[in-house]
């Protein structure tokens, strides 16, 4: 099934300068916000046990060298609400072996569990994240846990960007011949994971771009595709993050609407820094499109013949 997030008509060659310019925002305001997430959070405490309206919670994990701090717009807008508990879960920048960080990953997530009062969680994981996430659920029996896996700009296919770092074991694992990828294509039957995997065609460190989508018979899998918004931007797009809410509210997986509206897009982080909130309000912003209401000016949705297909 496919799903497409795109902005306003403009000249590719504009929509692929917009997202670099783009991309170049968010990467300042990340390096800005870097230092602020080298330590691992301390877990939050119980609380109340499954409070009337909760909603499982999320936890979420970042990329390739990065940390937690990718996280802290997207972090506030999924716990805006105050029904779900969202955490983050820092791995070794050190990791050599994603299998390792997925069996860390599967103790994570029970003490999640157990603190929680909880039986299941969500993942939402950018890049690298994403494919520990699928990892554990696929191949550690993580799918009892998690209900729903988002991942954003995730090479589930494999990505064959920066031949120079093959050095590098996490690197050769990403790429498409590796045994890590061979493990995850096959068989996974009875998988009770909801998956959804965003892919945008402006996302440079996925070659081929197509293969940020999930593509596996067994796996109840939505491939949402973003027009406009390079990797870094995945993340903290405003429009993404609605669309994540959204599909953490089993918003995404009712494929029989056809139409679109325009909705205020998920609250951001008023203290973030200059450069970041810059990167997360393009002009014009992409609102996000909600079900079974009329079309406004400016949004069109039509259905595709691959499953619902929206254009924002």
């Amino acid at each position: 099934m496919g799903l497409s997030i795109t902005p306003l008509p403009v000249s590719r060659t504009g929509a692929a300068l917009r997202a670099a310019v783009l991309e170049a925002v968010v990467l300042a305001g990340h390096l800005l916000l870097y230092p602020t997430g080298l330590r691992e959070e301390p877990p939050a405490s119980g609380g109340a046990q499954n409070p009337p309206g909760q909603r499982p919670p999320v936890l979420l994990l970042h990329g390739f060298t990065d940390n937690r701090s990718v996280f802290v717009l997207l972090r506030r807008a999924l716990g805006a609400d105050g029904r779900r508990r969202v955490e983050t879960y820092n791995y070794s920048p050190f990791t050599r072996d994603l299998r390792v960080t997925a069996r860390h990953l599967a103790r994570r997530v029970e003490e999640l569990c157990e603190r929680s009062g909880q039986d299941r969680v969500d993942l939402v994981g950018h890049s690298l994240g994403g494919l520990v996430a699928r990892y554990y659920v696929q191949r550690l029996g993580g799918d009892a846990r998690v209900r729903t896996l988002v991942t954003l700009g995730t090479p589930h296919s494999g990505t064959r960007v920066a031949p120079f770092m093959d050095a590098h074991p996490l690197v050769r694992q990403m790429r498409p011949e590796s045994e890590v990828l061979a493990e995850l294509a096959s068989p996974s039957p009875g998988c009770r994971t909801r998956c959804v995997a965003f892919w945008s065609e402006f996302d440079a460190l996925m070659a081929p771009t197509g293969t940020a989508r999930i593509e596996h018979p067994d796996l109840d899998a939505t491939n949402v595709q973003v027009t406009g918004i390079g990797h870094l931007a995945l993340p903290v797009h405003p429009a993404v993050i609605t669309a994540v809410r959204r599909a953490l509210d089993g918003a995404v997986s009712d494929t029989t609407a056809t139409t679109a509206t325009t909705a205020t897009p998920a609250p951001t982080a008023p203290t973030a820094p200059t450069a970041l909130a810059a990167a997360t309000s393009p002009a014009p912003t992409a609102p996000a499109p909600v079900e079974g209401q009329g079309a406004t000016t400016g949004t069109t949705a039509s259905t595709g013949t691959d499953g619902r297909s929206l254009a924002i």
